[in-house]
């Protein structure tokens, strides 16, 4: 080796020693901000690290610093339905649902992103949905599921799950440990069920056991709108083919009257039961409604909506209506009843004083046919009362007419 060459590397070797030292002397600091720092004369006494670069990783950095990595947004796009199939369990509430069940597990196409949901009372119960769901879907689209991406939880990894999968020929993708973000999908579809069964809930003033259906119906209605990822198409479109009709919708939770057949009536008996829309029946073309006196639920076509009104109170314009009327009425009572409206009212003992008609010196006069009517009401007000008159009314036998009656 020249000695031009052992000069240079010499050199090289002291500059990362420095810009190593200099790392550590300064808090760990970041190195580009050092170089910064030194090639824009910020402050004076840093050496020259041009051409430095750090021989190593600085371990103690890793130790107190290290951060996750990004998240790429993933570019491939699914060619074909059922190509890959996204899961999530989710347990949005405590409380169980009518039926008794806990969670819900959703089950997303990549290709349409059209959404299943099933409502389960444990996890093991899993298992059983997605063999459910396999089978509706295969026999719809005449196509098998290729791939089934989860999260990495134990309801996704029994034995009798991977056998199954196997047998099946489908390949089980799962998310690396704490990292939902690898199955955002499903997660980012998951919140926005729940944001929408919140939003209906919490609207209707509904108990929290109608968790399970308002979750049924906002999964009905999102498979019926568009999203960004599916270009000028619902969900159901992008699915079947078919273009949804949405003008059987009604309001989640408002009052309904569900006709009684004739069969089970008597001749004397009510028409109708009032109850609570609850969701849209698959299995059969009609509404979902439930009585919360009887705790019946009702499948029936021939329903009657009144969507101003819900069964836990009125809803709000219906409120505002209401109120404007009492405000109303209200008003009409103190014209009436010529008494003036006050905040603070004190009750006013007739020995104190007499009571005297005054009228305000800002009240206004209307000149009508040479006599003079009062626009503002005449207001009752105290004087008090003078030494003289008061003295008559701690004496006794005072004249009764000073008393007011």
């Amino acid at each position: 080796m020249h000695d031009s060459q052992v000069m240079f590397v010499s050199h090289d070797n002291k500059s990362i020693a420095q810009l190593d030292l200099w790392h550590k002397r300064l808090g760990h600091v970041n190195v580009q901000k050092l170089k910064q720092m030194q090639y824009g004369n910020v402050v004076h006494g840093l050496p020259n690290f041009k051409g430095a670069y750090p021989h190593q990783l600085c371990e103690a950095c890793q130790f107190g610093k290290q951060s996750r990595l990004p998240f790429k947004r993933e570019k491939y796009v699914s060619m074909f339905p059922l190509e890959i199939v996204h899961s999530d369990v989710c347990e949005p509430t405590k409380e169980s649902s009518i039926g008794g069940n806990r969670y819900f597990v959703t089950f997303i196409d990549d290709y349409s992103r059209k959404v299943w949901v099933y409502f389960i009372k444990s996890k093991a119960d899993v298992f059983y949905n997605f063999k459910k769901f396999k089978n509706q879907v295969e026999n719809e689209c005449n196509r098998h599921i290729k791939v089934l991406r989860s999260n990495g939880r134990g309801e996704y990894f029994s034995h009798e799950v991977s056998n199954y999968l196997n047998d099946c020929g489908v390949r089980h993708q799962f998310t690396c440990r704490y990292t939902p973000q690898q199955n955002g999908v499903v997660e980012r579809k998951n919140r926005h069920i729940v944001e929408i069964a919140r939003v209906m809930l919490n609207e209707m003033n509904l108990p929290l056991y109608f968790w399970a259906d308002v979750v049924y119906t906002a999964v009905y209605i999102i498979n019926r709108c568009q999203i960004a990822s599916v270009h000028l198409k619902t969900l159901e479109e992008a699915w079947s083919g078919r273009k949804p009709n949405l003008s059987h919708l009604k309001i989640f939770g408002c009052v309904c009257y569900v006709h009684v057949p004739d069969e089970v009536r008597t001749k004397l008996d009510l028409k109708s039961e009032e109850c609570i829309f609850i969701g849209y029946a698959i299995e059969q073309k009609g509404y979902i409604c439930n009585n919360p006196n009887t705790k019946d639920l009702k499948v029936s076509r021939d329903v009657v909506f009144d969507e101003a009104i819900h069964w836990y109170g009125k809803s709000k314009y219906v409120q505002e209506v209401v109120e404007q009327e009492d405000e109303i009425q209200v008003k009409k009572e103190h014209s009436e009843s010529k008494t003036p409206i006050s905040s603070s009212k004190k009750e006013v003992s007739p020995w104190l004083g007499r009571l005297r008609d005054k009228t305000s010196q800002d009240e206004k006069t209307i000149k009508t046919k040479g006599k003079e009517k009062i626009e503002d009401e005449k207001q009752l007000w105290i004087e008090e009362p003078t030494q003289n008159e008061f003295e008559e009314i701690q004496t006794p036998g005072v004249r009764q007419s000073s008393r007011v009656k």
